[in-house]
């Protein structure tokens, strides 16, 4: 059984970083892309099909339909409150990348916020991915 909970245990932090990084690099991409095309603003939705074409938009796209599925994936065997503040850690790293590759400036209080994520995704990560109810093998 420890083999079990330890190869479960590999397989959340992998799909949990997967979940992360397909995400900032996903959203990365699809904002790089779009700031490159100028601002969409229209019912049509040509300007938006057409931003598909930008090959930042398609890879930012792309990323995060792997990160979709991967988040399901992931939600399929690991409890949702360990999940979502762990798949957090995220905002952190999309607000880092904010600031050191799109130049963007953030204020103290989103540092402050920043630094709350932080403090959260560290405590919940120091958890069981699993409650007792849901271990695998058992009813559900």
């Amino acid at each position: 059984m420890h083999l079990e909970a330890a190869r479960l245990r590999f397989k959340t932090r992998t799909f949990t970083a997967l979940v992360v990084l397909s995400n900032v690099c996903g959203n990365f991409s699809l904002t790089w892309g779009l700031r490159q095309g100028g601002r969409l603003l229209s019912f049509s939705p040509w300007p938006y099909i057409q931003a598909l074409f930008n090959p930042w938009v398609a890879l930012g796209v792309s990323l995060l339909i792997l990160w979709l599925l991967s988040h399901m994936a992931l939600l399929s065997w690991a409890d949702l409150s360990y999940v979502l503040p762990v798949t957090s850690i995220g905002y952190v790293m999309t607000a880092l990348a904010g600031r050191f590759f799109l130049h963007e400036h953030i204020s103290i209080w989103r540092w402050a916020g920043i630094g709350l994520i932080v403090l959260g995704v560290t405590l919940v990560a120091r958890t069981s991915p699993h409650s007792a109810m849901n271990q695998p093998g058992e009813g559900r």
